[in-house]
């Protein structure tokens, strides 16, 4: 039988039972699938990473594409079936596999991009090694629906977070496709989407430098309560502050006393745009307790 998404999936299932610990959902729709290539572009002759590879459907595809692919499993099941199914391209090292978990096994330095359907349950860990290690590659990527909406900030001040937020610095967030439950072999009870990470280096844009831990720990904590002002939120230091060098509870009651006046300060989160929060972060940066 000629090999394609539907019988790579039947084998697997046939073969094994779903691991819901994993969040093993494999897509099988064809069109979804080259909905994905199209949305990476030309990637012939492209080492692409995929994350999380199941039954090798999106393997398959990124292979008719002309790809070469690294692809990372942990599950045992899932790499002997992609051993039995690819050995050609395997064989010809079209297709690499490697074992373990996607967290922290090692990725290959030389990607060119990443391409994956990943498990939900750990899209934001996976992201945070992407942007940390991987911020000038571009990745296509299928994850939960309102997942994707708050990566792309796509509903306005709604969907605005310590997420997109973070993502905003390092990518231009696009939202593809969206894919129902009917798309994967078991269901999920959500919809997908499909959305593509195109590097840009904000700051640079922007002229500006910030520590991105700094950054994050006051995203996070100022969208806790999204109904109260900035000045209430802030009025205490993040929790982990003094992880970053040169910070302490000290530092930090000053800066917030050196901006109180700041019009910043009597704003809701969801009213500061992207730019304000790299304004905001500078502002407590430039303050010098010593």
């Amino acid at each position: 039988m000629e090999r394609n998404a539907r019988f790579l999936v039947d084998i697997l299932r046939d073969n094994q039972s779903i691991n819901r610990e994993l969040g093993q959902h494999y897509l099988l729709d064809t069109s979804v699938l080259n909905a994905a290539i199209e949305m990476a572009g030309n990637i012939t002759d492209l080492h692409i990473l995929e994350i999380g590879c199941g039954p090798g459907t999106l393997t398959h595809h990124l292979l008719l594409a002309g790809a070469r692919v690294s692809a990372v499993e942990i599950d045992e099941g899932s790499l002997q079936h992609m051993q039995l199914q690819f050995q050609e391209e395997i064989a010809s090292e079209r297709l690499t596999l490697i074992e373990g978990d996607a967290l922290t096994v090692e990725w290959p330095k030389d990607i060119d991009a990443i391409i994956a359907n990943i498990p939900y349950q750990i899209s934001s860990p996976l992201l945070e090694r992407i942007q940390r290690e991987y911020r000038s590659t571009t990745a296509v990527l299928l994850v939960q629906e309102e997942f994707a909406e708050r990566m792309a900030m796509a509903i306005g001040p709604l969907d605005r977070g310590p997420l997109g937020l973070s993502l905003w610095l390092d990518f231009n967030v696009e939202i593809g496709r969206r894919v129902p439950p009917s798309c994967f072999s078991p269901q999920p009870r959500v919809h997908s989407r499909l959305i593509r990470m195109e590097p840009i280096d904000r700051l640079m844009t922007m002229g500006s430098e910030i520590d991105r831990r700094l950054f994050k720990q006051i995203t996070a904590q100022s969208f806790t309560d999204r109904r109260r002002k900035l000045r209430n939120l802030l009025k205490r230091p993040p929790r982990r502050l003094s992880r970053i060098p040169g910070w302490h509870r000290g530092r930090w009651s000053g800066a917030m006393e050196a901006l109180k006046e700041h019009p910043f300060m009597d704003e809701r989160p969801d009213m500061l745009e992207p730019e304000d929060w790299v304004e905001l972060c500078q502002l407590i940066l430039a303050f010098d307790s010593s």
